[in-house]
């Protein structure tokens, strides 16, 4: 008797059912593993389970190292991902890093991770003496950029400006504020490479703009506050279950359909 596939929908489920899943079953949608869990996705991965979005996309959406390893072409030069304080010393010769830097811790959200430094020089200092909170992304700090928050989930796309005129944080939680701004071709295609990149299917990124007009990766993520957005949270996930659901009917046609 032919095994009926297993389609996965939670991690609950994804936890009950991991040890019979085989060649061909779905996991659908993205899965919240606990650190140290994700051995088992590389796992299934090679037992050839279906995971949609794409298990890249889930890797890269856990960690901001992850995303600046991962997506550093689409991010500002000289971007990198200090492990240790060796790591910090090797960069302290590159002309890309010779002016204010910003630091991103991994897991923290809202912008509380995210700090501004005068030099790296500074930071280097400062870790020479007392322990950092390793592993941190660090980049250029980029004066005059503007900070977009770019909406795209099946054909919609949308864009909004997050400004903040008393400071570098943007964040809306820090006190941001938000007007809409044209999503222009060049926003756009350089938001499809991006995803394409990183193998997302739908997505919200956060993007700089330089004073050159020039596109760069700050975050990417499946989900992210929308507080400035016209689409809404509601909205959004009701267009990212039907990009599931509809991906599972095609998967489920693969499968039924004769060679």
């Amino acid at each position: 008797m032919t095994r009926a596939a297993i389609v996965v929908r939670s991690p609950t489920e994804l936890r009950r059912r991991y040890q019979e899943l085989a060649a061909g079953d779905l996991v659908l949608g993205p899965v919240a593993v606990k650190p140290g869990e994700e051995i088992k996705l590389i796992d299934l991965q090679e037992r050839q389970v279906v995971f949609f979005p794409s298990l890249l996309a889930q890797m890269v959406v856990r960690l901001k190292t992850s995303q600046a390893q991962v997506m550093q072409d689409y991010m500002l030069p000289g971007t990198f991902v200090a492990h240790r304080l060796v790591d910090l010393s090797a960069r302290l010769g590159d002309a890309r890093l010779s002016g204010p830097i910003v630091t991103k811790r991994d897991r923290a959200h809202l912008g509380m991770g995210v700090s501004l430094w005068p030099s790296l020089e500074a930071l280097h200092s400062l870790a020479s003496l007392q322990s950092l909170p390793y592993p941190l992304v660090v980049q250029p700090f980029l004066a005059g950029a503007r900070d977009f928050r770019v909406v795209m989930v099946g054909e919609y796309t949308e864009a909004y400006e997050r400004y903040n005129p008393q400071g570098f944080r943007k964040n809306l939680f820090q006190g941001g504020a938000f007007r809409p701004v044209d999503v222009t071709q060049e926003l756009l295609s350089f938001c499809r490479r991006a995803m394409a990149r990183g193998k997302f299917p739908y997505a919200v990124l956060d993007v700089l703009i330089s004073p050159q007009r020039e596109a760069y990766l700050s975050e990417i993520n499946f989900h992210a506050g929308l507080k400035g957005s016209q689409i809404g949270q509601a909205e959004y996930r009701r267009r990212v279950k039907a990009i599931l659901e509809d991906f599972c009917r095609q998967w489920e046609s693969s499968r039924t359909t004769p060679d």
